[in-house]
């Protein structure tokens, strides 16, 4: 593996035999204990569907102003909708981009005595004046949740537990889709385009725009680069996954480089995570695999929960201040004098 790069993963080896696919379970277990990220390809993800949702993007970001802030965030209690540049912010710090976050298409929960997350449940905020990134990101959506439950299968096989261990567990996915855009800078030195962090969920799928590099991952305490390549995903696990695992397999730091003025950066997570309510239980590793545990990261800072909503809520108050100040005034009070 070079230092520069991360291991390139081939899906459809999942479909070429016996062989083949205890090739690619006993590679996806290995990238994701020593390195917690990876290329992948052979998802089946067209070159078509690549260039729709691309050209959606470029669309939604260039229309006008008052049209991106009818839908702005700061209106949705749900966090859905856009954040203007500037707008969310990464371990305290400004993050030097623009984005629509898209969830589950859902009815508010009035349920106000409820657990805290369930105000992550609700409607999206579509753009008005561009109904057909809809159709793009939906057609995108369930693609990629076939991706992701084709990859939850081979990762239950390779740690030893049965095939269906994660769908059992998982419930009523709650996804997240951001098409975000990265402005160039033109200050002298690297910006923050979203700051060092690790992602809250289970398993992240990232499509980049080609030739667009800025992506980095932290190995043994660098930042090295994590280029796209043609034709494929990066991946990378979550803290629930960490949790489930206890650290057999590890979530990692990543971070995003801002551009140079006059270049730009278009770039769409997938997060593919269980229900709000979901709790991964922690996997019985085999004995040679329970050998190599290294615990779940202790950081008093960021804990990591065990129920995904409660994982899903820290990360959300904490990235969009204005929206909690706004909206869940009272959760915040309630963590402050926890």
């Amino acid at each position: 593996m070079s230092a520069l790069n991360l291991p390139i993963l081939d899906l459809s080896l999942l479909d070429q035999g016996p062989e083949a696919a205890s090739r690619f379970r006993d590679e996806l277990r290995a990238a994701t204990h020593d390195v917690g990220f990876f290329y992948l390809t052979g998802t089946g993800v067209t070159p078509d569907l690549e260039a729709r949702l691309l050209q959606a993007a470029h669309d939604f970001f260039a229309l006008p102003e008052a049209d991106k802030l009818a839908i702005e965030n700061i209106t949705s209690p749900h966090f859905r909708g856009y954040t203007r540049v500037g707008g969310e912010r990464t371990q305290g710090r400004v993050d030097w981009r623009e984005q629509i976050d898209i969830g589950p298409e859902r009815e508010a929960i009035p349920d106000a005595d409820g657990p805290g997350y369930n105000r992550l449940v609700g409607p999206n905020l579509w753009p008005a004046a561009q109904p057909e990134l809809k159709d793009v990101v939906t057609e995108w959506h369930d693609h990629l949740t076939g991706v992701a439950r084709k990859l939850l299968r081979a990762w239950a096989l390779a740690l030893g537990a049965e095939e269906q261990y994660f769908d059992r567990h998982f419930g009523d996915p709650q996804t997240l889709i951001k098409i975000v855009r990265y402005p160039g800078k033109d200050d002298p030195t690297p910006q923050q385009g979203v700051g060092a962090h690790k992602d809250s969920g289970v398993l992240t799928l990232l499509w980049v725009e080609p030739g667009k590099g800025g992506l980095q991952v932290e190995r043994d305490g660098e930042w090295v680069d994590a280029p796209p390549v043609p034709g494929a995903f990066v991946v990378n696990i979550g803290e629930l996954l960490e949790y489930a695992t206890q650290g057999y397999l590890t979530a990692t730091n990543h971070r995003v480089i801002s551009p140079t003025f006059p270049d730009e950066r278009i770039s769409v997570p997938f997060f593919f995570n269980p229900a709000l309510d979901a709790r991964l239980p922690i996997i019985e590793l085999p004995e040679e695999l329970a050998s190599e545990v290294r615990g779940v990261t202790d950081d008093p800072t960021n804990p990591i929960h065990a129920t995904y909503g409660e994982n899903a809520l820290k990360s959300r108050l904490r990235a969009h201040p204005d929206v909690a100040e706004r909206w869940h005034a009272d959760l915040l009070a309630a963590r402050a004098a926890s």
